[in-house]
């Protein structure tokens, strides 16, 4: 008897607990009836060959692997998110006793606009930027490597920023 009152006891106990639990991770604040994205390669406003490469793929990534939303052809899509690289800078952070620099720090000025496929702009963010830093080298390949590093963790971590912007403060 006295096994039957707790297991009761706990069971009144932990059910009314349980009664707020709900999937974390799905909710989502994007306008009803966008279900497709497209992602068209990012336009490069600067003197940098190629950069516009790692910033269409780390949202092209993000946003494939999130999968809320399809990633789609331009054709299909219902929105389309488009990217422009705007500017970058690099800049010394650190040196060495004798004043050679140690580590760069680049950072990544973007404008992004989603619209929808009747060209109305739905969100829009202008000089969106992110930071990273890489280590010098005196080897011009290994500082070009360096350099690319960077702009692909750049394009990686743009990526999920925006993608959070996206689905939770739309």
């Amino acid at each position: 008897m006295r096994y039957a009152l707790c297991v009761f006891l706990c069971f009144s106990f932990f059910v009314p607990l349980g009664c707020g639990y709900q999937m974390v991770g799905k909710e989502t604040h994007v306008p009803p009836g966008l279900n497709s994205l497209a992602i068209p390669t990012f336009k490069n406003q600067t003197f940098e060959p190629g950069i516009e490469v790692p910033f269409t793929q780390g949202f092209l990534k993000e946003f494939i692997r999130d999968r809320r939303v399809n990633v789609v052809e331009r054709t299909g899509a219902d929105s389309v998110l488009e990217g422009v690289i705007k500017a970058y800078t690099i800049n010394s952070v650190s040196y060495d006793k004798s004043g050679l620099v140690l580590e760069y720090e680049v950072s990544v000025f973007l404008d992004l606009t989603l619209k929808k496929r009747t060209g109305e702009v739905l969100w829009g963010e202008k000089n969106f930027y992110e930071t990273q830093w890489f280590r010098a080298s005196s080897d011009i390949l290994t500082n070009e490597a360096n350099k690319a590093a960077a702009f692909q963790q750049i394009g990686r971590f743009s990526a999920e920023r925006i993608r959070n912007r996206f689905f939770y403060n739309f």
